[in-house]
């Protein structure tokens, strides 16, 4: 069961990698004369994401509402974060390695494409979305209920297994 020291710790460990994620959203084209910093917080921006869909994942797996077998009421609760965490690192890793692509060679120049535009806007798109439904997950995951056994876990246990 999660107890309230270790979900405060694991919440301000997901805030710290999304205020990271956030950061580098927002200041990464400062350093676009020097590729091989940007080239590192990119890296890290991925491996952040990462670690939030796996720490979403282990706290979903140490539910009560799981561990009794109701995985489809979690899914569909979470559906929409898991998703999006997907399409939202696929799209930042398109973009980073195109922004790199481009840039690696003549960092001093300016280079931005209509691809690269289109794309930019999808993925910081992605990113607005990603934040709310990793943010609405994380306080919903903080719900007491989802820990032990109750009257509505009961009467959705009751309502798969018919």
């Amino acid at each position: 069961m999660l107890q309230t020291s270790n979900y405060s710790l694991v919440l301000l460990v997901q805030l710290a990698l999304l205020t990271y994620d956030l950061f580098v959203n927002s200041f990464s084209e400062l350093l676009r004369a020097a590729p091989v910093v940007q080239l590192v917080l990119f890296i890290i921006q991925d491996i952040a994401i990462l670690f939030n869909v796996i720490i979403v994942l282990l706290m979903l797996f140490n539910t009560y509402v799981f561990q009794v077998g109701l995985v489809s009421l979690l899914l569909e609760r979470f559906r929409a974060l898991l998703v999006i965490s997907g399409l939202y690192l696929a799209l930042s890793i398109a973009l980073h390695c195109w922004i790199l692509n481009l840039r690696w060679v003549s960092s001093h120049r300016f280079v931005w494409t209509n691809g690269l535009e289109t794309l930019f806007v999808f993925q910081r798109l992605a990113a607005v979305l990603y934040y709310y439904f990793y943010k609405r997950a994380t306080e919903y995951l903080g719900d007491p209920r989802l820990y032990e056994d109750s009257p509505w876990l009961r009467n959705a246990f009751a309502r798969a297994r018919q």
